[in-house]
């Protein structure tokens, strides 16, 4: 499998690569130079279940502001940079963990090698970030349109650069907003590499198109054991980035733990609330460190049968509730009472964890 047999790369107190377990990446939208919105998001994104974040550095007062940011959280920090490779070596100063850079638009070769002198100094990885709106004009010409083999020949031209300046402690990224353009480029990158890849499809839209196409682009890069850390892009808040995120690693078998909550599509015997049951049954269960499945049933009659395989379920219709556990019904209680006896039952198991 190809991600077990990826270079290692330490970032902060993280590993990736070498069938370490791929870890969840968000990026902050608060302007960095405000230290305290960046690290009250941060710290929401940590408890939803981010493993690295990575923040944008447009200013000198952003890369800056990265000195006082580190302090305050526990996740390794990526500095995002573009253009103006002074922010990356002060990024770096201020503490990043890592940095992301696309070397064709940094500048120079005197400017990419005096930010990977500060790297190679410090031991900071480089992310090669490259997507389907940066591709060089040669390159474009080469291929006639933006192709799965131009992004791979792209990324690897810059690997090479910065492999030439002694330095490979490199993660690389090929992201395109076309989902199979994107699958593609990373089945051809896997071929001819060994550094651990970043994996998103980018520009994947809002929350519901963009889980779309983020659940089948990494569904199908991840299932083939290619990518180290994942970003699922969402216009939307960042913490929406992670429960994706969590959902997809653990729907492939690459992560367990956190509450799966499973739910009956609604149909003409329903007669409950049934979306907005299952809806507060997903917010209730962010809270609780269980590696379980809870079922939400929209009528007595079927609720138990299709919950059997659900560790805890609830159902409910015509004002009567039933608490369901491992597909055995073990008490009636009025429908409002759902959620609370739901929460028992939880917190129960939190108990004898």
């Amino acid at each position: 499998m190809y991600r077990d047999n990826t270079k290692v790369i330490q970032i902060g107190n993280r590993k990736i690569g070498g069938g370490n377990p791929v870890l969840i990446q968000s990026m902050t939208n608060t302007k960095t130079e405000d230290v305290a919105a960046t690290v009250a998001q941060i710290l929401e994104l940590e408890a939803a279940g981010c493993d690295i974040i990575r923040c944008a550095v447009p200013t000198m007062e952003a890369a800056l502001a990265l000195k006082e940011i580190k302090k305050q959280i526990h996740i390794p920090l990526v500095a995002d940079i573009h253009f103006d490779y002074r922010l990356a070596i002060a990024a770096m100063e201020n503490g990043a963990d890592k940095i992301r850079i696309n070397p064709g638009n940094i500048g120079s070769l005197d400017r990419v090698k005096a930010v990977v002198e500060v790297a190679k100094e410090r031991n900071i990885p480089i992310r090669v970030g490259v997507n389907s709106g940066s591709l060089e004009k040669d390159i474009l010409e080469k291929y006639g349109h933006v192709t799965a083999e131009g992004l791979v020949e792209s990324a690897l031209d810059k690997v090479k650069v910065i492999e030439e300046l002694g330095y490979d402690n490199l993660v690389i990224s090929i992201k395109s907003s076309d989902v199979l353009m994107c699958v593609k480029a990373h089945e051809l990158i896997a071929q001819k590499t060994k550094y651990p890849l970043h994996v998103g499809i980018t520009e994947s839209g809002s929350i519901v198109a963009g889980n779309i196409k983020s659940s089948i682009g990494l569904g199908l890069i991840l299932h083939q054991g290619i990518g180290d850390t994942i970003r699922v892009s969402l216009t939307d808040r960042p913490v929406e980035e992670i429960r994706s995120a969590k959902l997809i690693l653990k729907t492939l078998g690459l992560r367990k733990g956190g509450v799966e909550v499973v739910s009956c599509p609604t149909c003409g015997r329903t007669n409950i609330d049934l979306i907005g049951l299952a809806k507060q049954v997903e917010e209730m269960v962010q809270e609780y460190d269980l590696d379980i499945k809870v079922a939400v049933m929209g009528c007595v009659v079927n609720g138990p049968g299709e919950a059997k395989e659900a560790d805890l379920g609830i159902a409910g219709g015509n004002k009567v509730g039933i608490i369901i556990k491992k597909g055995e019904v073990i008490r009636n209680v009025p429908e409002s009472e759902l959620l609370p006896e739901l929460k028992k039952e939880l917190d129960l198991l939190s108990k004898q964890k």
